[in-house]
């Protein structure tokens, strides 16, 4: 059977232009090869029947450039969901589907099942990739479209050959739409890919292949602040810019693309209450991380936002110490996103100097308190290099009540019943391993017959 792989677009005229007439060199594209595996192999397997594809990921993470990629040697229709009525999409889709496939569509169409259910007959033929970008946009434009899908999904999927890939951006809602047992799509998924951003590693290679010297500083705010997503990272490099100096330029201009960065990442996520999840976000990109600080300077109680925040927007994470014990309260949060935490902390807290374009002024900010900042990433940068290794069953902290004798790392290969326990500070000379040995004196009878090695990372160790 002929493959051919379709995928339905709406692209202004605009951003047409813009991709012409620009002369900016170009970042290469790196990594996923997992990802792209995967749904090359989903592609190949669609003799025992239709496959369904999820992939979602905060926006500016790569899921439209995976796709493309993925398909890039193929004739393809890319179906992106504006926000616009429902028939003007329809009229796209179709004019899509014409020019691409040569396949004439008769009579008026102004619904999506109708589509769905032309492309769904197409694969009884032939195989082919449907693709659907911003998918949780039809939530907008009209609700019934996921039921709709899902019945005429369920009454075909079995007798046809059709790979459909839907992409999303806004996590709250994709995550209800597929794992939320009451919703229609539940369980339809064979596969799911959660977008993550460049490893340590990609953001080396990157630095490495992209600039002919950077120093470890330059490597920490970069990994830092681009949060290795790759929007930020190609941005960066496309212009040169991979030291701390020109980054925070880049950040702090007038009409800097960063500035506003933030605001039109997670206004949508939160809806009306944005100002309360705002005020979180900024507490905990300062240092205040356990719900009782945030509370009294709130003011009020916030244990419902907290748990949107964790499980609902992904955006923050509960941490425990090293061995905790189920139901312990002994627990700090944390910002998951490098990015949306630096934006709090230096964009969002300063935005009145911002908004009167006192760009230098905020810069000396950055570079007063980058040291404090970058100090909780370049621990963040040293546990995801442990990870890469393989060796480790457990990584986290360690803190015992009170915020008394914390580590920055505990490492355990419980196989080989060895541990790593490890100090993270900016500057070498501020640690001592004495003092590190002496914090871990209680956390040592948790280790008992393991051992030990004792190390002091820092800036230098990069």
């Amino acid at each position: 059977m002929q493959k051919i792989a379709i995928f339905v677009t709406a692209i202004t005229v605009t951003c047409v232009t813009v991709m012409t007439v620009s002369k900016i060199k170009k970042m290469k594209f790196y990594d996923r090869e997992p990802e792209i595996k995967l749904l090359q192999d989903v592609s190949k397997s669609l003799d025992s029947g239709s496959k369904l594809t999820v992939i979602t990921g905060r926006r500016r993470i790569g899921k439209t450039k995976l796709i493309l990629k993925t398909l890039e040697n193929t004739t393809f229709l890319y179906f992106f969901i504006a926000r616009k009525s429902e028939r003007l999409l329809c009229e796209e889709f179709i004019r899509e589907i014409w020019d691409k496939l040569k396949l004439p569509v008769y009579g008026e169409i102004t619904e999506f099942k109708d589509i769905f259910a032309l492309l769904m007959d197409v694969s009884k033929n032939q195989k082919i990739n449907v693709v659907i970008d911003e998918f949780q946009e039809f939530e907008r434009i009209n609700p019934s479209i996921f039921s709709e899908i899902q019945n005429t999904w369920d009454r075909n999927k079995d007798n046809t050959s059709m790979h459909l890939v839907v992409s999303g951006s806004i996590y709250s809602i994709m995550k209800r739409l597929f794992e939320h047992a009451k919703e229609p799509l539940f369980g339809r998924a064979s596969e799911r890919i959660y977008l993550q951003p460049f490893s340590v590693d990609i953001i080396k290679q990157i630095l490495n292949e992209n600039t002919s010297n950077y120093s470890n500083r330059d490597l920490l705010a970069f990994y830092s602040i681009t949060g290795g997503v790759p929007k930020y990272v190609e941005l960066f490099v496309d212009k040169g810019i991979t030291d701390f100096q020109s980054i925070l330029n880049e950040i702090f201009r007038e009409n800097g693309y960063l500035l506003e960065e933030g605001k039109n990442l997670l206004i949508e996520e939160f809806g009306k209450d944005y100002t309360m999840y705002f005020s979180i976000l900024t507490l905990l990109s300062s240092s205040k991380t356990s719900r009782s600080e945030m509370e009294s300077v709130l003011g009020k109680s916030i244990g419902g936002f907290l748990g949107k925040l964790e499980k609902d927007y992904n955006l923050i994470q509960k941490i425990k110490p090293i061995f905790s014990k189920e139901g312990s309260r002994n627990y700090k949060y944390k910002i998951n996103d490098r990015f949306v935490r630096f934006w709090f902390r230096f964009i969002y807290k300063y935005r009145s100097a911002i908004e009167i374009e006192n760009y230098d002024y905020v810069k000396k900010i950055v570079k007063r308190d980058f040291s404090t900042f970058a100090g909780e990433a370049l621990e963040t940068y040293f546990k995801e290099k442990l990870k890469i290794t393989g060796l480790y069953s457990m990584i986290g902290s360690y803190w015992e009540k009170g915020n008394k004798n914390e580590i920055d790392i505990v490492a355990i290969n419980e196989n080989e019943k060895k541990a790593l326990i490890a100090e993270v500070k900016m500057n070498k000379d501020k640690i001592s391993k004495e003092k590190l040995i002496d914090k871990s004196t209680n956390l040592r009878t948790q280790i008992q017959n393991y051992a030990i090695e004792y190390q002091t990372l820092s800036l230098e160790d990069m």
